[in-house]
């Protein structure tokens, strides 16, 4: 890597040789030489102290190092573009150049820059955006029309999709159904999109009939874990705070599969039975009780959504250990991985009346996004957790996420432990 510091003092040095030439024929006081920083307009400098939080001279290394990095890329992608994944400044200013294997890896350390190791190439993520464009395009225009754009996210190395924020928009399962690239662990290879519901998939609920409902009252989660009560009847294990009658814990409200052409006419495949939030237990869960168009549809098996829409099967169930890899399956992100942050924290979820109840579980640094609350957290193929909350839930995409939160430490999700909703419920969950 060049040296931008060496190359700033030739710079400085060759701009006070000019000044001393200048007033060298006089007795004058010594010149005040001003940095490439001190001739910034003031207003300039406002702007990135107040939103970059960084010193005009980091403002101008940091310009400056993005493109020495951009060339570099340039350079290294032309010559091994089977090892290149992207490259990009990190939070903290430092470049970083994304390779697929360890020797590539040595190769750009020893030219000076960060590396991390990244599963798919660029070329592999722009094949994959290709594809994806091309079946947007053959999709019918009421549906492609709630798609706003498509990108690729090099820091999380996969393929992102930005949909329209309104009631079609956020029930289109697309996130699920198309490919995410991001695989830390990927249970088994890839597999045909089966287009049955299953858990991280998309469902919809009201306080009543979906017809009737305003669009505002419609609320958005994901299926977590398949399972029988202790009647034997079909449910699903879900968030608590997904239900619309979280405040009570009662059930009765209906839960829809939604139709992306007609949210109205979205099919209801059963209905909360009861959940509990930050109750004495101190966890977030809720049971919805499937009725027969919901075991007909394919909520009775033992499946969550895994990576590139192929299909996990769960064998078992598994307790949260530290540095443990985990993956989440929801509907707004779909499949994205980290590990076990630790195994028992406590935080606050605040309700819309302003009020919040402590919730217990386990946080790993997987990226979660709103909308997929009470999707199911697998460790390899055994059932984990439940999707609670996170600290990127307002964030439109994992990319910004991860750009946002980098420098307080990432992404956080909050899952609660499937052993302990288990218990709690009484019910059996569905395993291979």
């Amino acid at each position: 890597m060049r040296n931008t510091g060496a190359l700033r003092a030739a710079v400085l040095c060759s701009t006070a040789f000019l000044l001393f030439a200048s007033f060298s024929g006089t007795a004058a006081a010594e010149p005040v030489v001003q940095s490439p920083a001190d001739r910034l307009p003031a207003e300039l400098v406002e702007a990135v102290q107040r939103d970059l939080k960084i010193s005009p001279q980091e403002y101008l290394d940091r310009a400056a190092r993005a493109q020495e990095l951009s060339a570099y890329a340039s350079d290294f992608r032309a010559s091994r573009p089977a090892d290149f994944a992207g490259a990009w400044i990190g939070p903290d200013g430092n470049a970083v150049v994304a390779v697929t294997s360890p020797a590539a890896a040595q190769a750009v350390a020893k030219d000076g820059y960060a590396t991390a190791q990244s599963p798919v190439s660029a070329d592999g993520l722009e094949k994959s955006l290709a594809d994806l464009n091309g079946w947007i395009a053959g999709l019918p225009r009421e549906i492609s029309a709630q798609i706003n754009g498509t990108a690729i996210d090099f820091i999380d190395n996969q393929v992102v999709i930005d949909l329209v924020n309104s009631p079609i928009g956020s029930a289109l399962n697309l996130p699920t159904l198309l490919a995410n690239i991001k695989v830390i662990l990927s249970p088994g290879g890839n597999k045909p999109v089966d287009p049955t519901p299953m858990g991280g998939d998309t469902y919809v609920t009201t306080t009543g009939p979906i017809a009737d409902a305003p669009t505002t009252d419609i609320s958005i989660c994901s299926f977590g874990f398949n399972a029988v009560d202790k009647s034997g009847d079909a449910v699903n294990l879900t968030a608590g705070h997904c239900n619309p009658n979280k405040a009570t814990g009662v059930g009765g409200a209906p839960v829809y599969l939604p139709d992306p052409s007609d949210i109205s006419r979205s099919t209801q495949i059963g209905s909360f039975d009861r959940s509990s939030l930050g109750a004495q237990d101190g966890l977030d869960w809720s049971v919805i009780a499937l009725n027969d168009r919901g075991i007909e549809s394919g909520l009775d098996r033992p499946t969550v959504r895994g990576a590139n829409g192929s299909t996990v099967t769960i064998t078992g169930t598994a307790a949260p250990v530290i540095g443990a890899p985990v993956c989440k399956s929801g509907q707004s992100s779909s499949f994205t991985c980290g590990v076990v942050a630790a195994d028992r924290v406590e935080t606050q979820l605040y309700m819309e009346d302003g009020t919040s109840r402590t919730v217990r579980g386990f946080a790993s640094t997987a990226c979660t996004l709103a909308g997929d609350s009470g999707g199911a957290i697998v460790t390899g193929t055994l059932a984990l957790g439940i999707t609670s909350g996170s600290n990127s839930g307002g964030a439109p995409d994992c990319n910004e996420a991860n750009l946002a939160l980098a420098q307080y430490g990432g992404t956080a999700s909050l899952g609660i432990p499937i052993d302990q909703v288990v218990d709690a419920t009484e019910a059996t969950l569905r395993t291979e």
